[in-house]
């Protein structure tokens, strides 16, 4: 007998037990101040037995027993719920609010879309002056990309640098925090990256040490260049060391580090990669590094403003929207969610952009398309922290509406994780992976845990989607994870049998 007969085995018998009484689901129907049902489903004429039962244990699963738990299962193309319960009950959806965001950002910006980042200023006898860096939001500016840049510079006659090099910022507001990373304040790890108009490697500084001669330093620099003062240094000691230590702290606009411990002779490299605090200059500096680098002398400092009037000297072009989306849906990437997020707003209406107008933006774009739901709450792109709030409902009618919309089906259900095969999704499922059909966002945090999206099917049956979160479900996050995957393992078994 298969683990997918077993379960739905256990499920039917679930569902007998419910039949006779012997158990009720622990959450009813959502309803309205007039006592009816909130919600707007289909009859229950279109229920899976089977996943309706299946869904009822789940809920009364007494390791659970404390978590707040929403789930719908729904046909894409019928729009009938196969099975549902807490569909309204207000939870924060951890990184599947990512999915929101994907899905405005298709709308909105359109796939199509991508992100320029350009150096202007007026060439004059081999010089350049005002040399100006500006953005718009570009969430995977790297920096090789801005050596082309400079290479391109280069081919058009550029030789030196006259006066300041300037870094314009303007496209994006001067809140470089986005709302609810204020949170964790002293938290350094690059998931908690500040955003701006100009970004540069994620906002982040990465260190690498390489082992020399046992007794000897080991050699240490950062990327991107220009940006870290280094104080101290890592020796290379015997075979299996490992006692790097970096500190960070913000010196003006840019960063100081204070290097110590050491490095096994035998180690390849390492690499420790940090947030920085304020990013408005990080590539204004690398910039001036790269440029540097290349023989071309910078006569000025590296300020924060527009510089005066020139023309575009150089251009780089970011990867299309659509293929920028899977840093969100495969590999739940934070920082590339709130850059998004907030480019919404400068793109869209009025500039500098604003996270609280981006919001607004993803607000209308979901009353509009009727898929919000009663205490639905979107503050920030990626779910990090304690900010956003939906319901299982507004996840799975979102679901539904991507996979029924033809400029953005396609996009939008290619940018999520494959079950067993790759994004967060590589080591679940993997049973399925033959067939490619889960595909899904996760969500985790302490206190809540999500997955939410779609088990394809074959010719002749309908899609599936499915919405399922928990909250206060501390401790427990494992047991919540496992009981989502058994329930759309089951989903799987049914499309697929």
């Amino acid at each position: 007998m298969t683990r997918s007969t077993r379960l739905l085995g256990l499920a039917l018998a679930a569902f007998a037990a419910v039949s006779t009484g012997e158990g009720g689901a622990r959450s009813q129907d959502a309803r309205d101040k007039s006592g009816k049902p909130a919600s707007t489903a289909p009859s229950s004429a279109g229920r899976s037995p089977e996943l309706d039962a299946a869904v009822r244990s789940l809920v009364n699963d007494r390791t659970l027993k404390d978590a707040q738990i929403g789930i719908v299962v729904m046909d894409c193309e019928t729009g009938n719920v196969l099975a549902q319960s807490g569909e309204h009950q207000v939870l924060n959806p951890a990184s599947n609010a990512k999915l929101y965001t994907a899905a405005a950002a298709l709308a909105i910006l359109h796939g199509s879309h991508r992100y320029q980042t350009t150096l202007s200023g007026t060439i004059q006898e081999g010089g350049v002056s005002g040399l100006t860096l500006r953005g718009h939001g570009d969430p995977s500016l790297r920096t090789d990309d801005l050596w082309r840049l400079v290479q391109e510079m280069k081919h058009r006659g550029v030789r030196r640098v006259d006066g300041d090099l300037f870094v314009d910022q303007k496209f994006f507001d001067e809140l470089t925090t986005p709302p609810a990373f204020e949170q964790q304040p002293n938290e350094w790890a690059s998931f908690r990256a500040p955003v701006s108009a100009v970004a540069l490697n994620g906002n982040t500084v990465t260190l690498t040490v390489r082992p020399t001669a046992a007794g000897s330093a080991a050699v240490s620099f950062f990327d991107p260049p220009g940006f870290v003062d280094v104080d101290g240094a890592v020796k290379t000691a015997e075979d299996g060391a490992d006692t790097v230590v970096l500190e960070l702290s913000p010196k003006g606009r840019r960063l100081s580090a204070k290097l110590s411990g050491a490095v096994g002779a035998d180690s390849n490299l390492v690499r420790y990669t940090r947030r920085v605090d304020d990013p408005q200059l990080l590539a204004g500096y690398a910039l001036k590094a790269i440029l540097e680098d290349n023989g071309l002398k910078v006569g000025g400092d590296v300020k924060l403003g527009a510089g005066p009037k020139g023309t575009v000297i150089a251009r780089h072009e970011s990867e299309p929207l659509s293929t920028l989306l899977y840093a969100l849906g495969k590999n739940s990437d934070n920082f590339y969610a709130e850059m998004i997020f907030k480019s919404l707003a400068s793109e869209s209406r009025s500039r500098p952009g604003k996270s609280s107008e981006s919001a607004e933006a993803v607000m209308r774009f979901l009353e509009k398309s009727d898929l919000g739901d009663a205490g639905v709450v979107v503050k920030n792109g990626s779910g990090l922290f304690d900010s956003n709030r939906t319901t299982a409902w507004s996840l799975a009618k979102l679901l539904r509406w991507a996979w029924q919309e033809p400029t953005v089906r396609s996009e939008f259900v290619a940018q999520l994780a494959i079950g067993g095969v790759d994004g967060t999704l590589h080591k679940r499922f993997r049973s399925t992976r033959g067939h490619r059909a889960v595909r899904a966002k996760t969500g985790t945090l302490e206190d809540a845990i999500a997955l939410s999206g779609y088990v394809l099917a074959p010719g002749g049956k309908n899609t599936v989607a499915f919405a399922i979160v928990f909250n206060k479900v501390a401790g427990h996050g494992a047991a919540a994870r496992s009981a989502a995957d058994r329930l759309v393992e089951m989903i799987h078994e049914r499309q697929w049998k």
